[in-house]
């Protein structure tokens, strides 16, 4: 996406190419040169300003169009891209010069391109990339965005796109740079998984405009970013540069059917001859340029969104500005040298000058491209897509670990041919920085929800495949794949019924079952045959609609496994359940409270808003109110014609107004669930909600449509206000993982000038968000990316939904109106209130839960045993003793015949004790620790698994903060493997499968 926007002044026509088969034989016939890496690097002049040219197109994985569309070329009316035709035309140009170098980032564009290609073909590319003049950059599956995305689904997708250059051209195509030229703000995170996935170098296109211009006034467009507070340097240490024109080329230097720059005309006898003006510009522009960057090296990017379709137009002229440029250091005594490079050589080269490094330890968010001009409202923008993108994560998690306990049968079963191939897939394009993102148009949103919902069928037939093996049943699984609006067709038929709770965590979970059912008395027994207590709720409905009912029952599956509990419809007179109905309470000027035996929470009997909550167990008491406010949306004002849109937060005023002062309010209690239901508006309604045993406030909120007919776009906040004196600090996290501190209207690295104090404050939230005075701690907890802030002492606000009028002019065209199923959103908040000690330890743990949720599959019938003969069982775990609190199962799944890939991380921080030791290292025995199958060889891999760990050699950089100790990886011994805060260990195993027992 390129804010600049594309279009040309008419499209040249197409020079006449050699065929193919014809440059193909001429390149295969060459003698080979180099080995791909460093090595392969073009010769540079050590005492020259060295121009590296860097041939590349950006191309999105959706945006304007759909994948599909981009990927054929089709719907041009809408945007001139085709990438088959970019590739077919750049191998043709790559072939016809072998000075010629190009990089490309997206392999779900070129892995599809290359299954389209002749086994000659193929091999041609195979050679240019061994000769490192196609030079593969990043290499996941998507280029993805940094705010809205979620630790693990970034971590499978870069593992899925780079498993395929690694299969594909092996240590040849293996990405050395991370290229993040578009992505609007870096989290610390991406940086510390990029270091961690063995990259050398990362380069970013986008940062604010503040921090840009005050960079080069300090000559510090390039640094070591140390991205984690935890793991030892230089483990999370990552050298980034600034790219110097964002990713666009310079200014009158773009030779693409999209732009309409002159050509380079060399000819002297032509009336057109305009190639020494264009030398003498091209020097001028190097000089400044390089005047940024501390080096005699500086890049130039020759590129930008979906360009290179004729790629000849690009090269001839790059050709030219070559041979003329260089043609002027003997002329007139030019220092300037300029060449076709890439990222990893640039890389090279300031790596081997040897200079100390500046260090940064803090992230690049917000952004903005101008005053006034934030990009945080797409922190927030489409939330239902954002939640249906984490619910798909969470249930690709539980087909992939189900996938690796069982086997091939998994794939092959009574119930079809299952696989997990296409959500991950999926999952993987969602993470482009267009999708998750909600910046897109409508009908590719649309279509991203249409792959999501694609990918589902073959993971729901590898689970039904699956949970038969392990249970020894084939029973009629169905998945309901609409509970969170009480939809589920399976559980409100009058016959019996199953419901298997599968759990993907690494302990034993207590969860509370709730399933909308027809009206009646139910017996619910656990894998025991035990009566576990159960309450029918009888939910409230708008009026001339038919009441909908809930089944509530407490169940609990084990590590890594399954329960199974079965559900009867019994005469209502049976005395083993009842009926609870709703009582509206009336305000009598007492305090209404709901509460367990850790957790009280109190409202206004005149407003019936939150008004306190008590933690009981440690006597913490915390005055708070919450509501739901709105920002109007700014059209564009005398001091900026700055809309706000799916990219850009900006109210009109910073002052937010109160969907309403006071709710309308049901209390329920009954011996499973006390909840009080909120009323505010005909859009806008929340349950606040206390299990037993809940350490934590539960928060179900329901927004939408939003009202529009006033002509006020509207930004919807949930607001929590308490005395608690914050010092103008908050926390949110980095992709779920470390948690960084917020303080308003500062930056940690350059002198703010704040044009907007509501918008300038905003900071993405992936899993939660926090304000502390020190000795108490309020956190919230949320259940899908959504941008937060504080903007006053002891105030804490999420936005859970934003519907716009005016488009921001940054490219979509379309203003956030959306329609049909993403007008109406729900969602929920866990609240938790603790002393800051041990606050660590409720916040990770749940988060935990809250992403790696328990997923559930209803069945009915008896079902035909699996194996004839064999006992069926009602419970399963995959694990022969649980992980301790402080490990994260992160990855468990299918790599190959008879291989798994397995993710470990010590999910807690250090410094997050808690109390409990949490923030110690752990030792596990991975030998003996699966039940379903054994390991018979371990090799520990970097984090995207594309290399092993032993082998692996980063480039070595020298901080301003003092040497660093590179020390090799120890000799992996798999009945002793250590964890330290914050790591991820990754490992492919050799396994054989158990015997069903």
């Amino acid at each position: 996406m390129d804010s600049r926007g594309g279009g040309g002044a008419g499209r040249p026509g197409r020079r006449w190419l050699p065929p193919v088969s014809f440059l193909l034989w001429w390149l295969l016939a060459a003698p080979g040169v180099r080995a791909a890496g460093y090595e392969t690097c073009p010769t540079v002049q050590p005492d020259m300003l060295n121009v590296h040219l860097v041939a590349h197109t950006h191309d999105d994985v959706g945006w304007l169009k759909t994948v599909d569309q981009y990927f054929y070329g089709i719907n041009n009316d809408i945007q001139h891209a085709g990438v088959q035709n970019i590739l077919d035309s750049v191998l043709a140009a790559l072939l016809e010069d072998p000075a010629r170098r190009f990089i490309y980032v997206e392999m779900a564009f070129f892995s599809r391109w290359w299954r389209q290609q002749t086994n000659a073909t193929q091999d041609a590319v195979r050679k240019l990339v061994h000769q490192g003049r196609l030079e593969f950059v990043n290499g996941g599956w998507v280029m993805n965005d940094e705010a809205a995305t979620h630790y693990g689904a970034i971590v499978d997708q870069m593992t899925l796109g780079l498993r395929f250059l690694e299969d594909t051209f092996g240590s040849d195509g293996r990405p050395r740079v991370a290229w993040h030229i578009d992505p609007f703000g870096h989290s610390r995170e991406q940086a510390s998984l990029f270091a961690q996935m063995a990259f050398d170098g990362f380069f970013l296109g986008r940062i604010d405009y503040q921090d840009k211009q005050a960079r080069e006034k300090r000559l510090d467009m390039e640094q070591v970013w140390r991205a984690s507070a935890s793991l030892n340097p230089p483990t999370a240490d990552l050298f980034t540069g600034v790219l110097p024109n964002m990713y666009n080329p310079p200014e009158n230097l773009c030779w693409d059917v999209l732009c309409a720059d002159q050509y380079v005309v060399d000819d002297p006898q032509s009336p057109e001859y305009n190639a020494k003006e264009l030398v003498s510009y091209f020097l001028q522009l190097a000089s400044a340029q390089g005047r940024y960057y501390r080096t005699n090296h500086t890049m130039m990017t020759m590129g930008s969104d979906f360009q290179y379709e004729n790629a000849n137009m690009w090269f001839e002229n790059m050709d030219k500005l070559i041979r003329l440029v260089n043609a002027q250091q003997q002329a007139n005594g030019s220092w300037v040298n300029v060449l076709y490079s890439t990222p990893a050589c640039y890389l090279w080269e300031l790596n081997k000058a040897q200079l100390t490094w500046s260090v940064k330890d803090d992230d690049f968010f917000p952004y903005a491209d101008g005053p006034h001009m934030y990009w945080t409202g797409y922190f927030s923008s489409r939330p239902a897509l954002k939640r249906y993108e984490r619910l798909s994560y969470n249930f690709l998690q539980v087909c992939n670990q189900l996938e690796a306990l069982v086997g091939p049968e998994a794939t092959k079963g009574p119930y079809g041919s299952g696989d997990s191939a296409p959500l991950n897939e999926a999952m993987a394009v969602l993470q482009h920085h267009d999708a998750v993102s909600g910046t897109s148009r409508q009908h590719v949103a649309n279509d991203y929800a249409r792959q999501l919902s694609a990918g589902w069928g073959p993971c729901e037939v590898l689970v039904s495949n699956a949970l038969a093996r392990l249970s020894g049943s084939k029973l009629d699984f169905a998945f309901c794949r609409e509970l969170n609006v009480s939809v589920c067709p399976p559980s409100r038929r009058p016959a019996p019924f199953q419901v298997v709770i599968y759990n993907p965590l690494g302990r034993k979970v207590d969860q509370m079952v709730r399933l909308p059912v027809s009206k009646g008395t139910f017996l619910v027994k656990d894998p025991n045959g035990k009566t576990v207590p159960s309450d029918v709720l009888v939910l409230p409905s708008p009026p001339g609609q038919e009441q909908t009912s809930e089944l509530l029952f407490s169940a609990s599956a084990p590590a890594l496994g399954f329960s199974i509990y079965s559900v009867t419809r019994i005469p209502s007179r049976h005395p083993k359940a009842r009926t609870q109905q709703y009582d509206p309470k009336e305000s009598n000027r007492q305090v209404l409270a709901i509460e367990n035996e850790f957790i009280q929470a109190t409202f206004d009997p005149d407003t019936g808003l939150l008004m306190g909550i008590r933690n009981k167990e440690q006597n913490l008491v915390l005055p708070m109110s919450q509501g739901f406010f709105w920002y109007q949306a700014s059209t564009g004002d005398t001091e900026s014609s700055q809309a706000s849109g799916a990219y850009i937060f900006r109210p009109e005023r910073p002052q937010p107004l109160p969907v309403s002062r006071w709710a309308q309010v049901r209390l329920v209690k009954t011996a499973l669930v006390q909840e009080v239901h909120q009323n505010f508006s005909a859009w806008c309604s929340q349950v606040v909600r206390l299990y037993p045993g809940q350490r934590h406030l539960e928060l179900e909120w329901t927004v939408g449509p939003i009202p529009v007919q006033d002509d006020w776009g509207k930004e919807v906040i949930s607001r929590f206000d308490t005395p608690l004196k914050t010092d103008g600090q908050f926390f949110t996290d980095s992709n779920g993982r470390e948690v960084l501190t917020r303080s308003r209207n500062y930056r940690p690295t350059w002198r703010l000038n704040q044009t907007e104090p509501v918008a300038g404050n905003y900071y993405p939230v992936n899993t939660r968000i926090y304000i502390s005075d020190g000795d108490v701690q309020l956190t919230v907890l949320t259940d899908r990316s959504q941008g937060g802030s504080s903007l006053r002492d002891g105030s804490l606000e999420l936005m859970v939904h934003r519907r716009l009028l005016a488009d921001d002019e940054r490219g979509v065209g379309e203003a956030l109106l959306e329609s049909e199923s993403g007008q109406w959103v729900r969602g929920r908040y866990l609240v938790l209130l603790d002393s800051a000690r041990n606050a660590a330890a409720g916040h990770r743990l749940l988060a935990e839960r809250e992403v790696l949720a328990p997923q559930l599959v209803l069945a009915s019938g008896r079902g035909a045993l699996y194996l004839p003969g064999s006992a069926p069982r009602a419970q399963f775990s995959g694990l022969l003793r649980e992980l301790p609190p402080s490990v994260h199962l992160l990855t468990l799944a299918h790599w190959g015949p008879g291989m798994l890939l397995l993710r470990l991380e010590h999910q807690f921080a250090v410094g997050e004790d808690s109390g409990r030791n949490l923030s110690s290292s752990v030792t596990l025995n991975l030998q003996d620790l699966f039940s379903a199958f054994t390991i018979t060889r371990l090799q520990e891999t970097t984090l995207a698994a594309n290399q092993p760990l032993a082998s692996t050699s980063r480039l070595k950089w020298t901080p301003n903060t003092g040497p660093v100790s590179y020390t090799a990886p120890s000799k992996l011994d798999p009945t002793s493997v250590t964890l330290q805060p914050m790591e991820i260990r990754t490992f492919v195993a050799s396994v054989q499968w158990k015997e069903l027992s």
